[in-house]
């Protein structure tokens, strides 16, 4: 593999990429650094970058179809990555996990429906269940010894009222935790007993750190498996978040025929044509970079937690064990939401994302990307600390 250097910092303004060019849209102003949108300033594997431009360097761009090879370099990934086997047919190609996730609560929830959500959680999770006029059921993870973790009495509480759905983000968005196998089959084992379906949104799968293993639900057993719809993509992992492709996965026959149709009904059926390209050379040819990339993120994790204790103790973080996407507590500055965000963009000049998007658990947090070069992360929270110290300092 040729050598990538994550160190290395790549001007990425002006190229149509949202973290950076849409900041006067998404903050008010062009002079903050952007830490928040779940993209990486790091270059693309080189074997993707190679295969793209030796499909582009031929010139035409007509519809695409996907070959068996693309089929099968996704078996092979999660057979080799995540212990998980999975046939081929059981694959069905999808634009963004987020369109996934909205179409089988279309496909399998009836309006009305509760939908479970555990909060805080990304904010399109609220909008797949709200815009298709279903109701959500909030399940807040709780702290407990340094650790967001699972509240099963408060979930079979809900499930016993009456729970169509379960929506899993594993690892979790934003707190990072990657979920241990105790707490997946007991989670399973409420969702069997009370005839509960689960979307597991898996995109993060990937990232978990070395001594963390991630564990697809499916992967459980054929009985869970049969009542799962497991949402995948190679756009965290390999920063294709460009192309729009992902895969929903479906063991069991009916479901899946239900979510296909669903697809045909609304003409998602299409192919993109760079996204098969990119998605072939990211899982086939790119393990060992992402082995290096998760090597990084992990120092970077670190790096960040030992900043905060250190220089920054008024907000503190639970270290994530996956994903690059760290989800900050700053009740102790004593901001209101709206000064909270004001605080990190007009005095910090750092783009983070709200915690309250993340729901009512959200409150008082922020959620910060580093998924970038030592030398951005630093220079974020060097940002961070002179204007904490300025705040309290003029209290």
């Amino acid at each position: 593999m040729e050598h990538v250097s994550f160190d290395a910092v790549v001007d990425r303004k002006n190229t149509l990429a949202r973290k950076w060019d849409a900041r006067q849209e998404v903050f008010g102003c062009e002079d903050l650094l952007p830490m928040w949108i779940a993209d990486m300033d790091f270059l693309s594997p080189p074997a993707v970058a190679a295969a793209i431009q030796k499909r582009a360097a031929h010139g035409m761009y007509g519809y695409a179809s996907r070959p068996a090879s693309y089929f099968e370099t996704i078996v092979n990934w999660l057979s080799k990555r995540h212990h998980w086997a999975v046939e081929t047919a059981w694959i069905c190609p999808t634009p963004a996990v987020v369109t996934a996730i909205s179409i089988a609560v279309q496909a399998f929830t009836r309006p009305g429906d509760r939908v479970m959500i555990q909060t805080p959680v990304y904010p399109p999770f609220f909008a797949c269940v709200l815009n298709n006029s279903r109701t959500v059921a909030e399940n807040p993870l709780r702290m407990a010894n340094g650790r967001f973790c699972m509240d099963f009495d408060h979930m079979e509480r809900q499930m016993a009222g009456g729970v169509a759905m379960f929506i899993l983000c594993s690892p979790h968005n934003p707190v990072g935790r990657v979920w241990t196998k105790e707490e997946l089959t007991r989670l399973a084992e409420l969702c069997c007993r009370y005839n509960v379906l689960i979307i597991t949104d898996e995109i993060h799968s990937d990232l978990a750190f070395p001594e963390c293993r991630h564990i697809p639900l499916a992967s459980l057993n054929p009985e869970i498996a049969r009542r799962t719809i497991t949402c995948i993509s190679p756009s965290k992992s390999f920063n294709l978040a460009g192309f729009y492709t992902s895969s929903t996965i479906i063991a069991d026959a009916g479901l899946r025929e239900r979510f296909r149709q669903a697809l045909e009904a609304l003409e998602i059926t299409g192919s993109n044509l760079f996204g098969i390209v990119a998605s072939e050379a990211a899982y086939g040819d790119s393990g060992l970079w992402l082995d290096n990339l998760l090597v990084y993120l992990e120092e970077n994790a670190n790096y960040l937690h030992r900043f905060l204790t250190e220089r920054i103790p008024a907000i503190q973080m639970a270290k994530p064990e996956g994903t690059y996407l760290a989800w900050l507590d700053c009740r102790q500055l004593g901001l209101t939401g709206m000064e909270l965000k004001r605080f990190f963009t007009q005095q910090a000049k750092v783009g983070l994302n709200d915690g309250a998007t993340f729901g009512k658990a959200g409150q008082g947090f922020m959620r910060l990307n580093y998924g970038c070069p030592r030398a951005v992360l630093t220079e974020g929270l060097e940002r961070i600390d002179r204007a904490v110290r300025q705040y309290k300092g003029g209290r």
